[in-house]
């Protein structure tokens, strides 16, 4: 090494024979006061000295925080191959699942079709409306029967979740789940006056943006694979996406009360003396209030699992 003392500049340079053979290639930390050089032995044995020649070098002194006599250092070897031991025991007696590669095969296929199918979505939305000059008003009747699949296949999502193939919590998988159905098939579905709306694009839109990053994603952790932008944009790109969604889909049921009103679809009729009518529109009153709930707390989820992925890693203390 090279450094510089009271005489100047110097070359420093040490040579130790030790008793017995070590691992060639030592490990080299540099810190702001020393040079730390750990060199690791080939046998894991006790020396009775340091060196081959009985008298210690006088420029080595021994580290008595970290010194061991021969009793210590048995006891630590064997403390070690306990540990070895009860570790390969506790793994034996873990049951090994049959039929793992089957379930990473079935998720892995699963988040490829969802992926392919709102990517289809997607671009089809995007080449129609910006390349073709086609109006927003022809969005369901062109992209209903994909979204149609896509949001039928989710359903699976729920199964998963409740059967415990993947560790998604069951709550906030149900709500967005269902609530996407509900728009899906109920508001925009059934009524043939909402389908040529313009919030119907940007319902689709905003759900395929999405599920371009969640699919990939899911699909390359089932093989072990994380690519970091991916990882960023799956847990960044919502916090957009979500609430420009949500106000999509709040105004779709605010557009649809006023037709649900006028053709009493869905009302309930209760056979009663006084021949009182629940109106569909008052489930849907509830439903507007159930889906700001529901955003705050899928919101406050993925604002969790966030923090986790893209939050400051603690640094394990040593």
């Amino acid at each position: 090494a090279q450094g510089h003392g009271a005489k100047g500049d110097n070359i420093y340079e040490f040579q130790i024979e030790f008793l017995e053979p070590v691992e060639p290639k030592p490990v080299c930390r540099v810190t702001e006061r020393q040079l730390n050089i750990t060199v690791q032995k080939k046998e894991s044995n006790w020396w009775e000295r340091l060196t081959k020649q009985e008298k210690r070098p006088i420029f080595l002194a021994p580290d008595f925080d970290r010194w061991l006599d021969e009793s210590d250092a048995e006891m630590e070897l064997k403390e070690k191959e306990e540990e070895k031991i009860n570790k390969m025991k506790i793994e034996s007696r873990v049951p090994k699942d049959p039929f793992r590669h089957l379930k990473k095969g079935y998720l892995v296929m699963y988040n490829l079709v969802q992926f392919l199918g709102f990517s289809w979505i997607f671009v089809n939305m995007t080449v129609r409306l910006f390349i073709l000059g086609k109006s927003f008003y022809d969005t369901f009747h062109t992209i209903a029967d994909m979204m149609y699949f896509c949001q039928t296949l989710a359903i699976m999502e729920i199964v998963n979740s409740l059967i415990g193939l993947v560790r998604s919590p069951l709550a906030p998988t149900i709500m967005q789940v269902f609530g996407r159905s509900f728009i899906l098939f109920v508001i925009l579905g059934s009524l043939e006056e909402m389908q040529s709306k313009p919030v119907v694009f940007f319902i689709f839109y905003f759900w395929s943006i999405i599920e371009l990053f969640r699919y990939p994603y899911y699909m390359l952790s089932c093989i072990g694979i994380e690519w970091k932008p991916l990882t960023w944009l799956r847990y960044s790109a919502w916090i957009p996406l979500y609430p420009l969604g949500g106000l999509a889909e709040a105004v779709s049921i605010i557009q649809s009360i006023p037709i649900f009103n006028e053709t009493g679809k869905y009302s309930l009729a209760l056979p009663n003396p006084l021949n009182i009518t629940i109106p569909f529109s008052f489930l849907l009153q509830i439903c507007l209030i159930a889906l700001f709930l529901g955003l705050f707390l899928n919101y406050r989820h993925l604002y969790k699992q966030r923090k986790h992925h893209l939050g400051p890693k603690k640094r394990k203390m040593k």
